[in-house]
């Protein structure tokens, strides 16, 4: 029967598959029809050419003729038949007839009269295992009998098996030489079977049984022995024969560690002894007795029988399980090494050339994420039900909710790559992003955390980070230092010199300011009512501005009145004539007077 219904595209193929095999058996069915008919026909043509005498030498010649096409016409037949049944053989399965001790004497493809395969098969088995009750049985009592269109196996009066011309050429040989193969393997079956059960052969089976278990326990036993004694020694060579692995500058393993890894691979090759002699002794134990000769491939089913509708669906799924468990092993590992790497870099004990320490753990991340999701891309296919329409339709439905979910995570995920391999900026860098300055405090591949001077926490989206300017007042400081600046407008009455000295000696006494380079001032800008002057002084304590500036304005102020400088921009204005100086009192001297109003009396016009 064709499902026609059924429009996947595999069962579209079986389906052609199951046409072409209908339309080969209805054409062998024809040539064997054609052959019944051609057989009739040469019997009475040979019957013919028999009947008649000497002197019709014509019609026998005749008759002849007739005789030699239909010859022809049979070897084109089964030329045909041979060349269908190639075809079937690619898609057809045979029916086992199955031997005393579950091995398969023969397959039969082809059916006889009403029996189809799989009856005759059963058919032929159970009379083949009758013949074991036979006393004194012996291949020669079956006998090969050439009836008119099949040859028969017969014992006694029992016939076993037919051979048709079918038959032969499934076995791509003729029926009489199929014959006497299966004569051959049924007999040899039969007696093989009354020699294996008699009560001397077990006896030997047995006996063999318990000399290959008792040598096994004792090959075992003297290699956890011998593995132990190695272990011993190997812990013995610590320090000595084994003092680690060193590569160049780098130590890659130190005594324990190496020490610790061969007592791993003497471990590994202990357990691999062990199962080798299992694995080599068990198909031997299996093979002594006949019963049990296949019955590796048969235990774990009579193991499960009782629990068949429970645990037959795990243990089918038992290879893909294991497959998915060294997968994972074997990535699990791998990352092992590499977090091992990841450390040492971040150590300072691994250095590789253009790549920055901070660089490790966030490589490592990625790196990880790759391997798991190479990792799924291959366990994926192992998984139960991964190829059912439900189950594809529940991961891309998945998908596209985590897709359209997180398209802002995924930005800011991006974002914290770039990042970080920007270098930017590194846990306690005092930075500026936007119009917040601060302390790093933290970076991660979703947000970076920033503590202000006034000690508030501020978490920026690395996206936001990414589409802001970012100032790093720290990354250059300890070479080369950071330039704290600030500016004062003094008027065009102060001479530009002692301006200068006011506001060195302002830097010179700021104590987190650096002596060397020196400080410098800039004139910036000419104004209308005043000049700006900028000083400019180095620092490498980039975290403590905030302390910096205020002393150097402080130390300016102090610079400024010490050398009477008045302070008086940009929004300061004072009348000179008669009005105090703006400086403190402790800055003047203890005699200074305010000077009085100058009075100008006009008397022109008196």
């Amino acid at each position: 029967a064709v499902n026609a219904q059924n429009t996947t595209p595999r069962s579209k193929t079986d389906s052609l598959i199951q046409l072409q095999g209908v339309t080969y058996i209805d054409q062998i069915k024809e040539l064997e029809k054609q052959r019944l008919i051609d057989s009739v026909k040469r019997l009475v043509l040979e019957e013919q050419i028999s009947s008649l005498s000497v002197e019709d030498s014509r019609q026998k010649q005749n008759l002849q003729y007739q005789l030699e096409e239909l010859k022809k016409q049979e070897n084109q037949r089964i030329k045909e038949k041979k060349k269908r049944i190639a075809e079937l053989r690619k898609t057809t399965k045979g029916f086992p007839v199955i031997g005393f001790f579950n091995d398969t004497l023969f397959l039969v493809y082809s059916k006889i009269g009403s029996f189809s395969p799989e009856e005759r098969a059963k058919a032929i088995e159970n009379r083949i295992h009758e013949l074991s009750n036979v006393v004194g049985f012996s291949v020669d009592s079956i006998q090969i009998i050439e009836a008119e269109l099949n040859f028969d196996l017969v014992f006694r009066d029992k016939t076993i098996m037919s051979i048709s011309e079918n038959d032969a050429l499934w076995n791509n040989t003729t029926p009489k030489s199929l014959a006497a193969s299966y004569k051959t393997i049924i007999g040899r079956s039969v007696i093989n079977y009354k020699h294996e059960i008699s009560v001397v052969e077990l006896l030997k089976e047995i006996g063999l049984v318990l000399l290959v278990l008792i040598l096994m326990g004792v090959l075992i036993y003297y290699v956890r022995k011998l593995f132990r004694w190695t272990a011993l020694k190997i812990i013995e060579q610590k320090g000595k024969r084994i003092k680690g692995i060193k590569i160049r500058d780098y130590q890659l393993l130190d005594a324990g560690k190496a020490v610790n890894l061969v007592l791993g691979v003497n471990t590994i090759i202990k357990w691999f002894f062990i199962l080798l002699i299992i694995y080599i002794a068990l198909p031997i134990v299996f093979g002594i007795f006949p019963w049990t000769k296949n019955f590796a491939d048969t235990l774990f089913g009579y193991i499960l029988n009782p629990i068949k509708n429970i645990g037959l669906g795990i243990w089918n799924y038992l290879p893909k399980l294991i497959t998915i468990i060294v997968i994972y092993l074997v990535f699990r590992y791998v990352l092992k090494g590499i977090h091992y790497l990841k450390n040492e870099i971040e150590a300072g004990n691994l250095k590789l050339s253009g790549f920055y320490a901070d660089w490790a753990n966030p490589t490592y991340q990625i790196i990880r994420v790759l391997l798991y999701a190479f990792m799924l891309v291959l366990i994926f296919p192992y998984l139960p039900g991964s190829d059912s329409p439900i189950f594809q339709g529940v991961s891309v439905f998945l998908g596209v909710v985590f897709t359209f979910g997180s398209s802002g995570s995924l930005s800011n995920i991006m974002a914290g790559i770039v990042l970080t391999y920007m270098r930017l900026f590194k846990i306690g860098d005092r930075v500026k992003i936007g119009e917040v300055i601060g302390d790093i405090i933290e970076k991660s591949l979703l947000v970076t955390r920033i503590r202000t001077i006034k000690n508030e926490i501020i978490s920026i989206p690395n996206s936001t980070v990414m589409n802001s300017h970012t100032i790093n007042y720290s990354s250059d400081t300890i070479e080369k230092g950071l330039i704290v600046h600030t500016t004062v407008t003094i008027g065009y009455d102060v001479p530009w010199k002692k301006i200068h000295e006011a506001l060195l000696t302002a830097a010179d006494r700021t104590d987190l300011l650096l002596k060397e380079p020196k400080p410098f001032v800039l004139q910036t800008s000419l104004d209308d009512f005043y000049v700006s002057y900028q000083i400019n002084a180095y620092t490498k304590d980039a975290n403590k501005q905030a302390v910096i500036y205020s002393d150097l304005h402080i130390n300016i102020q102090d610079c400024c009145n010490e050398m009477g400088i008045e302070i008086l921009s940009p929004h300061y204005r004072a009348a000179r004539d008669g009005n105090a100086t703006t400086i403190p009192e402790n800055y003047l001297d203890k005699d200074y007077k305010a000077p009085s109003f100058n009075v100008n009396v006009n008397n022109s016009g008196k």
